[in-house]
């Protein structure tokens, strides 16, 4: 299931769009060892937004893999809440 809007926020200082979406992904980091399954909530070119159950254990480098998609992509965490975890792509 996906589902994708683009949002325009008024004072927004992303550089790139963000479109809401509802798509599974699986995080993974220890070398693959450590897996959270979660959801992508909104993404851009450049980043994401991900919600999880928690966030404490995950560190702030991990891969991401999106359902649908082959393969995986390298995350920095940029912010973090309880349950949510914004991401910017590539090593930065």
């Amino acid at each position: 299931m996906s589902i994708t809007t683009t949002v325009a926020a008024e004072g927004d200082k992303r550089h790139f769009a963000r479109h809401k979406t509802l798509k599974g992904v699986v995080v993974s980091f220890n070398g693959g060892a450590s897996t959270f399954e979660g959801l992508m909530r909104n993404q851009s070119e450049t980043g994401a937004r991900l919600s999880f159950c928690e966030t404490f254990a995950i560190p702030p480098e991990f891969m991401v893999k999106v359902n649908g998609d082959l393969g995986w992509r390298p995350a920095v965490a940029r912010w973090r809440s309880m349950t949510d975890i914004g991401v910017a792509f590539g090593r930065a």
